[in-house]
């Protein structure tokens, strides 16, 4: 099955590579380009990509605000954020506004398509020492979300949700709390439709923002 790409970015030169990177896959298809978020947001309603990539950084409306409108209005599209920094100040407020991750422009070639189809199966791209910087510089403040929302939680998706958060992958979780990898994947899928979160990149926003996990903790 192919996965669909929009490209968002001001930067023609940048999109054109971007194109080829993602063409060059058998697997996976630009099916759109866009120049800014305005651009990005009405192809992403009329085209329903699998995937955006998104600089964040664009005139008119920027990335974090079509973010935000695609990831409401477009729950099966994922939103994967082009930046030139790994960690600078819009990434958390792109993870808070639906942001399946993050990916930086120099990255190779392979990851930028293994990134695309790591997103397009649900997952996130976070991975574990890129959380630790997000959590350590954004999350220093008090607790948003009311710590009742972990109550509907059972005493193992509590747990896998702190061991995300500590940027664990699932083979990891599963070791750490020695059941199945298939059985992590059920407790966050189960933890997600709880808490509302939509991908994993939403879980560690929920998990620091509740407090059950807290920074250098």
């Amino acid at each position: 099955m192919t996965v669909r790409v929009l490209l968002a970015d001001d930067q023609a030169l940048v999109r054109a590579g971007f194109k080829i990177l993602v063409d060059t896959a058998a697997d996976l298809e630009v099916v759109g380009e866009a120049a800014d978020g305005r651009e990005a947001i009405k192809l992403a309603e009329a085209l329903e990509p699998d995937v955006v990539l998104m600089d964040v950084r664009m005139p008119d409306v920027d990335g974090l605000a079509a973010t935000r409108q695609i990831t409401a209005t477009l729950p099966r599209t994922k939103v994967l954020i082009l930046t030139t920094f790994e960690i600078d100040e819009y990434i958390f407020a792109a993870l808070r506004a639906g942001a399946s991750g993050f990916l930086g422009k120099g990255v190779e070639p392979r990851e930028v398509q293994d990134a695309i189809r790591l997103v397009a199966r649900g997952d996130a791209l976070l991975s574990q020492s890129a959380t630790r910087a997000l959590i350590g510089r954004f999350l220093d403040g008090p607790a948003e979300v009311p710590v009742q929302s972990l109550a509907e939680l059972t005493d193992r998706e509590r747990e896998a949700l702190r061991l995300v958060a500590g940027g664990l992958s699932n083979d990891d979780i599963a070791d750490r709390m020695r059941i199945s990898p298939y059985t992590v994947k059920t407790h966050l899928n189960r933890a997600m439709a709880k808490l509302g979160a939509h991908d994993r990149a939403q879980l560690v926003i929920v998990a620091y923002e509740t407090g059950l996990v807290r920074p250098g903790l």
